[in-house]
């Protein structure tokens, strides 16, 4: 029979062209990495975090080549290794025949194949290995915890930075061995070694030897996988108890049984060898002792622990799963840094507000009333002067030492928003050579507001203030260089070229002054990267994809490029280690604004502690509103063991080391050499002042003391006294969590006002108040606090309360004033829960802001509740007002007297001293309430008139005379003696009955005018 012809051979010029394109791309590729690695030098070297750079690029260098070529090796080697032990003489046959043509074109060039394939295999096991980096050099510098495990007594550092390489080597192992089988088993069927067809054996002594040996290695494998399983045991999800953590069922049965099973592939391994080659010579023992593996497997790892869990330990799992429980609530509590909370009881019994809320000095007066999220409009329109500045969607909450006087302050950074540049700005001369940069961070009173429900603006000046009552005549935070180069504002793409020749020619916008003019700025600082030569043009403009960087006249030779100006961005790439808060924040500290960002050391193999995913847990109402959302990453320890700053102007990064002890951070020290977080003690003391406890880490950690408050066992798997976090007050069917606030306050038990992170929990499924949760630091380290509420307590939670105040019917009808017949929205700002003279106070600013173009919220009203929530409600015009109000009602028992109910709906006052109609039982407006009523129309209208105008200090000084004259009406309104029978009070101006005994009467339009 006429065998086959060879495969037919590609001409000289195909392969010339073959040759020719994957030159081609191997040099861009090459060019592209080449490029990157070279800038990514330069950017390391400004911010002076070489060692990091070289660190991670050797280390991932020396992974890619060692288990890259550890692969390609083993499996290279298995296939020239089948083809050295094929048969020279093969039987005849169809099969064989067909083969022949194949042999025919891979002899020739058969260490060719083999090569090719063996780098194709180890180049994707290097791609592979190159991203372990983190885990091979934690496996190499980690030490201990100095805590042990509750099962084998091993220290959490086994689990923590040995187990994952461990684990990693061992996938790498058995994917080598697997690809060696099927490589060597195709060999020796192309070359004979293995036969399908013919008489005879079907494999030769030489191939069984070669696959058995490769099976046997399997094998060996899947015993030290056992092995390593019984340790990893500790960290799978027990499903008996809804934990982490081995439970009865895994420590009884299947950790025995996988101790047996690695005995048992022990032997088959041996056996496989031994029946194969030394003895019988086949596959039949062979199989039978793989098959036995399988049923041993199936029988002793799967069935017996069902059987364990299914029979013994679900009819009593409460008591049996106890001790197991305990390890997981210990471990969990020791992961997240919870072992240390302080628990108070909270009796929360006084239900009535107590004379002294009108008097107090500690929590009282240092409400906070603006809320961040939405003062950031305010801000916006206030105190942006140009378009192309911008406050960012959410504000930051700090606090300030003015004065003599510590208190929080809503903090602003102004900076450049360059997707508001108008198209004429828009060119690559203006976006990158002249709007390079912000200017000054603003910063308001969180408890004050002025001029119609404005902030008190008191920083960030960019010129002269000439409303003395809207702002602070002078800089009460200054900063000597309020420049903003890098900010939370600024993506990938936009970078700045700074630095001029000509010390006369200022290229760069700096600020707004007079009308329509501005000041013009040269870079002074440290930060960025030199251009100024060719070679340095030519490398961003390949990096950019820019030409200017070679034709614009605005690159010089003292030019210097400052890019990755997104203070998280910065970071993260000089701390690729670290996972980082989603909310960094400005300060000003000696004169020069730094940004502060919270890092994490994270872990995921901390054995029985609970796993939660980190985007899952800290999404709120906030995320993506000014924060970062973070990664969807899988954790079972975390630590706040990193305060980094990035100075805003010239871009300098610092690490601090703020948790000591930790020692995921000292292992990550060690593999950068040693100094590349600075100590603690190294922290500028006013920097500290700034520092608060990171919002995700409290997240986080609040999620889980919503269960992990409970630390007795059986009462843990009745989840009977698990908490929830209530949703967003005013949006509850939203299904958002309400985030938590920053408030500088006092709690029950502490010395004095703190700067701490609050939020309110609720019993499981339902709405009452539970307990009060905190973050905040004493004397530079992490305290948390929880005030605990009794079980059945009558205190209403934050959903609750929001209802039942906007509810009321008077405070309803106000509310429904205020939007003015829907021209104006009615928002919500944070409510805040606060714990006074064993009761509960609520504070909710109300916020209303117009539906016309470029209207912004003001601060117009401030609800207020005491006890249950319900029993004593205010809506006032400040804080102090509705406090008094609130110490009224208390005095009288109830919310005060009912608006007046006439069987009608009250017709609106008559101006001019003109009675009401006929028949109404109301007293009629004559005398001194008729001139008291003229005058607050009169003041209406004005405030109608200031709010069409867009003049904002004419509104102020209109609501300031509304105020003025329903006060003067109220006054008259006291005097007037209702006939018999009528019940005490008159209808409002406006048309609103006024509340008995709560205030004056709201005003009719309190919206703010449009425009700025």
């Amino acid at each position: 029979m006429r065998s086959s012809s060879p495969l037919p051979r590609m001409s000289r010029r195909g392969r010339v062209t073959i040759a020719v394109l994957v030159g081609v791309f191997a040099l861009f590729t090459l060019l592209g990495w080449g490029v990157q690695a070279w800038t990514d030098w330069l950017w390391f070297d400004e911010v002076n975090y070489t060692e990091v750079f070289t660190g991670v690029l050797v280390t991932r260098l020396l992974l890619f080549l060692v288990i890259g070529l550890a692969m390609a090796v083993v499996v290279g080697g298995n296939l020239w290794l089948a083809y050295r032990l094929r048969p020279r003489l093969r039987p005849h046959s169809v099969e064989q025949a067909t083969l022949e043509r194949y042999r025919m074109a891979l002899t020739p060039r058969l260490g060719t194949w083999i090569a090719v394939v063996a780098a194709i295999v180890g180049l994707f096991a290097g791609l592979s290995a190159q991203s372990r980096w983190n885990q091979w050099l934690l496996f190499r510098n980690g030490g201990d915890f100095g805590v042990k495990d509750p099962e084998f007594g091993v220290d959490v550092g086994f689990y923590v930075f040995q187990l994952p390489f461990w684990r990693y080597l061992l996938g790498v192992g058995f994917t080598a061995v697997v690809l060696a089988v099927v490589g060597a088993l195709a060999v020796h069927y192309i070359f004979g070694g293995v036969r399908l067809q013919g008489v005879g054996d079907r494999m030769t002594n030489a191939a069984r030897a070669h696959l058995s040996t490769l099976v046997a290695v399997f094998v060996a494998l899947k015993a030290i996988a056992y092995v390593l399983d019984r340790r990893a045991m500790l960290l799978e999800y027990n499903e008996g108890a809804k934990l982490y953590g081995a439970g009865y069922a895994d420590v009884n049965a299947l950790l025995p049984a996988k101790e047996i099973l690695a005995y048992i592939s022990v032997v088959v391994a041996v056996a496989i060898i031994i029946f194969s080659n030394a003895w019988m010579r086949n596959l039949v023992w062979p199989g039978i002792s793989l098959a036995l593996l399988g049923v041993s497997a199936v029988a002793i790892g799967g069935i017996y622990p069902w059987a364990v869990q299914t029979f013994e330990v679900k009819p009593s799992a409460k008591e049996k799963e106890a001790p197991y429980i305990q390890r997981s609530i210990d471990a969990t509590r020791t992961a997240y840094g919870l072992a240390t909370t302080k628990t108070t009881p909270y009796a929360a019994n006084n239900l009535t507000p107590p004379a002294s809320l009108a008097t107090d000095t500690s929590v009282v007066p240092n409400v906070r009333l603006l809320d961040p999220q939405l003062v950031s409009e305010t801000y916006t329109q206030l105190q942006q002067v140009r378009g192309f500045y911008d406050f960012g969607p959410k504000l930051d909450i700090d606090r300030y030492g003015v004065n003599g006087k510590t208190s929080d302050y809503v903090v602003g950074v102004r900076e450049i928003n360059y997707g508001e540049l108008t198209d004429q700005q828009n060119t690559w001369i203006n976006r990158h050579t002249v709007y390079t940069h912000g200017y000054g961070v603003v910063a308001a009173p969180a408890n004050q507001v002025v001029c119609g429900g404005q902030p008190f603006f008191v920083s960030g000046f960019l010129g002269e203030r000439t409303q003395e009552a809207c702002s602070s005549q002078t800089e009460q935070i200054p900063a000597t260089q309020p420049r903003i180069y890098y900010g939370e504002r600024m993506g990938d793409d936009d970078y700045a070229i700074v630095g001029q020749t000509d010390p006369n020619n200022k290229a760069e916008f700096d600020r707004p002054v007079g009308e329509g003019g501005g000041e013009s700025y040269t870079y002074t600082g440290t930060g960025g990267v030199e251009i100024g030569s060719f070679t340095r043009r030519l490398l961003y403009a390949i990096k950019e994809q820019e030409s200017n960087f070679l034709l614009s006249g605005a690159v010089n030779d003292n030019s210097k490029l400052l890019y990755v100006r997104n203070p998280r961005d910065r970071v993260e790439k000089v701390a690729p280690f670290l996972t980082l808060d989603g909310d960094p924040y400005p300060a000003v500290v000696d004169g020069r604004v730094q940004w502060v960002v919270d890092g994490y050391t994270t872990a995921a193999t901390y054995p029985y502690a609970e796993r939660v995913n980190l985007r899952e847990e800290t999404t709120d109402e906030l995320t993506g509103r000014g924060t970062f959302q973070l990664a969807r990453e899988n954790v079972n320890y975390i630590r706040n063991s990193v305060k980094a700053t990035v100075d805003a102007y010239d871009g300098t990064v610092r690490l601090y080391e703020f948790d000591e002890n930790d020692p995921v951070l000292k292992a990550w020290n060690k593999a950068f050499g040693g100094d590349l977080v600075l100590p603690k003690k190294d922290i500028p003391a006013e920097l500290a002042e700034h520092f608060r406890y990171p919002a995700d880490l409290f997240k986080v950690q609040r999620n889980l003391l919503t269960k992990f408050h409970v630390t007795n066992p059986g009462d843990f798997y009745s989840a009977q006294d698990f908490w929830q976090v209530p949703n967003v007050p005013d949006a509850p069917d939203s299904g958002q969590k309400q985030p938590p606030y920053y408030l500088f306050t006092q709690f029950p038990g502490q010395e004095g006002p703190r700067f701490q992170l609050t939020s309110a929990v609720t019993p499981n499924g339902r709405q009452n108040l539970a307990a009060l949760i905190s973050g905040s630091y004493v004397d530079g380290e992490p305290r948390l606090e929880v005030l605990e509420l009794p079980d059945q307590t009558r205190i209403s939670g934050p959903v609750q309360v929001h209802q039942q105040m906007t509810n009321n019917g008077d405070i309803r009808e106000r509310l429904n004033v205020l939007s003015v017949g829907g021209q104006a929205q009615v928002q919500y700002g944070n409510l805040l829960s606060l714990p006074f003279a064993d009761g509960m106070l609520y504070v909710e600013p109300v916020y209303v802001k117009s539906n016309n173009q470029d209207a912004y919220p003001l601060l117009q009203r401030v609800l207020v509740s005491y006890g249950d929530g319900g029993s004593f409600v205010a809506l006032a015009n400040n804080l102090d007002e509705g406090i008094k109000q609130l110490v009224e009602q208390g005095k009288r028992g109830g919310q005060g007297t009912p608006p007046p109910q006439t069987g009608g709906t009250n017709p609106p006052p008559q101006t001019g001293g003109t009675p009401p109609p006929a028949g109404d039982n109301n007293p009629p407006l004559n005398g001194e309430l008729a001139a008291a009523a003229e005058r607050v129309q009169t003041a209406i209208g004005e405030v109608r008139a200031a709010q069409a105008s867009g003049d904002f200090e004419r509104y102020g000084r209109a609501l300031k005379a509304l105020d003025e004259a329903m006060s003067a009406f109220q006054q008259a309104q006291g005097k007037v003696t209702p006939a018999a029978g009528t019940p005490t009070g008159s209808p409002a101006p406006g048309g609103s009955p006024a509340p008995g005994g709560s205030g004056p009467p709201p005003s009719p339009s309190t919206s703010p005018p449009a425009g700025g």
